[in-house]
Formats: structure tokens, sequence, C-alpha cells
């Protein structure tokens, strides 16, 4: 044996890299300039939380401040964020004109439903997690010159799931529209019927539907505005039947999901399928109005929808308060 492998044998074992951990993927050997100093390493940067949030669209980084005070939506694409329902309806009314209904009404177990977690369990959770009874809010406000009976759901609970005390609320709030003659304006957002509830819950599809026929009777305006997702009974029933049907940009809406869909008809489905975009071009939807545009678009539907039944007293008061 030479000496040259005797010296061989002392040397360190060297370790097999990763090309994907040098920085830039440069292999040893290409030739490639050394990283300067200051260069990207593509090491992840320690970002307080509650400062910044990442576009899920664009994957921007926007300053929270910003965010908010954009209602949630990107300033770099338009990509809208979810929004609770208490932050959308201080968006769209006057300041302290909204009078709730049927603020404590909440749903009872009546299946006994059991699984991984009892229906009670769940309910409790999302209750303290939201602040909210059940997954929409419903009251009557002021928009601008027009008193509108106002119902936004919120995602957050349960998925926006339609129960029992959803279809009731929703169907007293458009009883007392019809009752006080004022119309009706229902931002929906909802996975659909609470399976929790079975049947009770398939129930709201029809009740809904029943009260909005008799506000339709008496002549009074109807808007329903579909925002991300819209999907199953509730596009089935409520969402489906406005006299004017608006939605946010980029909302998925539909009754089943594309997977479901696709994996039925075995068949590829076309780009967009269930956006808004999608069904705009369609003629499913009237129009897709942006989360900032969506009071100002709303007023001016409303002065359209109720010419000659706004009192005149009351235009004038509010163009006075608009000058």
């Amino acid at each position: 044996m030479s000496d040259l492998d005797d010296f061989s044998k002392t040397l360190p074992k060297l370790e097999t890299v990763d090309a994907e951990a040098i920085p830039g993927g440069l292999e040893p050997g290409s030739g490639s300039a050394k990283l300067k100093f200051g260069e990207n390493t593509g090491r992840k940067k320690n970002i307080p939380k509650g400062l910044w949030t990442k576009c899920g669209k664009c994957s921007e980084l926007i300053f929270d401040k910003d965010l908010d005070e954009n209602l949630k939506t990107c300033t770099s694409c338009g990509y809208h964020f979810p929004i609770s329902a208490r932050a959308r309806l201080e968006s769209l009314i006057d300041e302290g004109s909204f009078k709730e209904m049927d603020a404590g009404m909440a749903s009872v177990d009546v299946l006994k439903f059991t699984g991984v977690a009892s229906y009670p369990s769940k309910l409790e959770r999302y209750q303290e997690k939201t602040g909210e009874s059940d997954a929409v809010i419903t009251g009557v406000c002021q928009m601008g010159p027009h008193k509108v009976a106002l119902g936004i759901m919120d995602f957050s609970f349960l998925g926006g799931s339609m129960g029992s005390v959803v279809g009731e609320k929703l169907t007293r709030l458009i009883e007392a529209g019809t009752k006080g003659k004022i119309p009706v304006v229902i931002i929906s957002t909802s996975g659909g019927a609470r399976m929790y509830e079975g049947m009770f819950s398939l129930m709201q599809m029809a009740k809904t539907c029943g009260a909005l026929a008799y506000h339709a009777d008496a002549k009074l305006p109807y808007i329903s505005v579909l925002t991300h997702p819209t999907t199953a009974g509730v596009m089935a029933s409520y969402a489906s039947v406005g006299d004017l049907i608006i939605a946010e940009p980029g909302a998925m809406i539909g009754f089943a999901g594309p997977r479901v869909i696709k994996d039925t008809t075995q068949a590829e489905l076309p780009p967009g399928f269930q956006t808004a975009e999608f069904l705009m071009d369609r003629g499913m939807i009237d129009a897709i109005v942006p989360r900032n545009e969506m009071r100002d678009s709303l007023i001016g539907y409303l002065d359209f929808l109720s010419t000659g039944k706004t009192k005149p007293k009351a235009r004038r008061a509010a163009k006075k308060k608009a000058s």
C-alpha cells in the first residue's frame, strides 16, 4: 500500500449535500459565482403575527391595518378575504341605525345527534368563538334614504350552515319587511343545510321562500347578495330568488361542489366553473360588485327598485344629508 493510500484514510469523510439545500439551487462544482453578502438565502424570516397577511391569490404581503381599512380585500389584486358578519354590517349601514332582531335565538339538539363531538358542544364552541348565537344576524337598519330589513350570514359559525334558527330568523326578518313595507337584503355565505338537524334544516328552504313569495306579492324589492361560498340548500332556496342577484368577485356559487360534479359526470369542467364571473356570463346573476363598493351599489339599486315607494320627505332628508 502506498503512502498516498494511507494518507487518504486519515481525511474526514464528506457528507452528501442535498442540492435543494444549497442557496439558489447551485450544485458543487457548477462554476457559478459565490453567494454575495446580503443576498437572499431562501431562509424564512420571522415575521411577527398580527402585522402582515399574505394574499391567497397574488401572495402579496399586506399590512393588516391596510387590509382592515380596505374591508379585507387585497390592495394589489382585489382578492376578497373572509369577513365577519358584524364587520360587514358596519360597512353597509348608517352608523347606529341597526336594530337587531331575535338576537338570543339558539339551536337545540332535536335529533340527539352523536358523532366525534355532540351537537350542543359544537354550538357552544362556535358561540364562544364568534360571539353569535347562530350563523346569521338579522335586523332593521337605515341604508342611505332606505329603511331596510337586513340579514347577514357568517361562514365562521359552522360553515354558515342553515338550521332551524337560521331559517326562522330569516323568515321573521322577511315577514317584518313585508309588514313594514320595506325592502329586504340578505347577504349569503353558506355550505348548505345543517346536517345535525336533518329534515328540520331542509324545511327552512320552503319556509324562507314562502315568506319571500308574500313579500313579492306586496310589490316590495328583495336583493340577494352572494359571497364566497354560497352553495347547496341556501343557493337552492332564498339566495337564488332575489329580484336582483349580485355577487362579490371570485365567489364560488353553486349547488354541489366542483369535485362532486366532476366525479359524477366524469367530465372536465370549464375554466372558472361555479365562480361569480362564470355565472355572470351565463345570466345566472345580475351584477358583480366589489365589497368596498357594496353599500353605494345597494343604495343605488334600492333607489331604482323603490321608485315611487319612498316618501318624498325621506328622499329630501337623504338628499340634504348627502350634500
